[in-house]
């Protein structure tokens, strides 16, 4: 056989091979009542899956009409986030969390340095003008990751064969001992589950 067509024959049958093992899961999200639960963070955590962590580009929470937009912003671990002010009122963005204690005092615009988020975790950022503004960065160890939508359905495409452990966040969670953590196993079919959080209890 030609060598480069012998060549090329391999690495089709390998690409292929890493296709069918990759699978979807399908996450339901429900409350106490049963009720479906919108915005949670669903993530499959492994060392194999924080292995895999690269940063993504063009991360940003941005200030408008006094508000963070997103409230809440998922990223991988070591992204860069940038803070952009569109209000004509001046900002002081901070956060006292453990994962990334930072402030970037009252400005306008874009701040020319964006923080970045070099370890896993959830860090709360408020403003030090505006008391209302609350929002979150969920930092992960992981790329598989996605949000629940209005009925409560998170979708995780493309994820290895593999032990994961399932993980669900929100931001109305009492606090981090209350996140469900769920052993998994990903084979080469998709599949769902169904995860109820315990008692949800919003901050504003």
């Amino acid at each position: 056989m030609n060598p480069k067509l012998h060549a090329t024959l391999m690495t089709l049958a390998l690409l292929f091979s890493s296709v069918s093992l990759a699978a979807g899961l399908q996450v339901q999200v429900i409350d106490e009542q049963g009720q479906p639960v919108a915005g949670a963070v669903v993530f499959l955590e492994s060392a194999a899956a924080s292995a895999a962590v690269k940063p993504v580009d063009d991360a940003r929470i941005v200030q408008k009409d006094k508000t963070f937009i997103p409230d809440v912003l998922v990223i991988p671990r070591g992204t860069a986030v940038y803070f952009p002010n569109e209000d004509t009122v001046r900002h002081h963005v901070y956060s006292f969390s453990a994962i990334k204690p930072f402030e970037i005092k009252l400005y306008v615009g874009t701040p020319a340095a964006p923080v970045l988020f070099d370890q896993s975790g959830v860090a709360v950022l408020g403003c030090n003008i505006h008391d209302e503004m609350i929002a979150w960065v969920v930092a992960l160890d992981t790329p598989y990751y996605s949000r629940s939508d209005q009925q409560g359905i998170s979708r995780l495409e493309q994820v290895p064969a593999g032990s994961y452990t399932l993980r669900v966040w929100h931001k109305d969670l009492l606090n981090e001992q209350d996140v469900p953590r769920l052993a998994i196993e990903i084979g080469q079919q998709p599949q769902q589950t169904t995860v109820q959080l315990p008692k949800l209890a919003p901050v504003f």
